[in-house]
């Protein structure tokens, strides 16, 4: 992948005196994008949670839904 400079080149930019500057009056050339700024590998992205956070999380979940459901029969009984 090539570096491509998001500066305007100051001999090809109008408007601009000698050393880059801007005259008085005059509006500064926009700036461009950054082609680079985006992700490098979309491919290489995650395509979601591991299995084990995921897993961990399942069980804490069905452990307290357990212990409401206790703690509810507790109340009734």
């Amino acid at each position: 992948m090539s570096h491509v400079n998001p500066d305007p080149e100051p001999e090809r930019t109008t408007g601009l005196e000698p050393g880059g500057s801007v005259p008085p009056g005059e509006t500064p050339p926009a700036e461009s994008s950054l082609p680079e700024a985006g992700p490098r590998e979309p491919h290489a992205q995650s395509r979601g949670w591991a299995k084990a956070p995921m897993t961990l999380i399942i069980v804490l979940v069905v452990l307290v839904a357990v212990g409401f459901l206790g703690y509810a029969l507790s109340l009734i009984l």
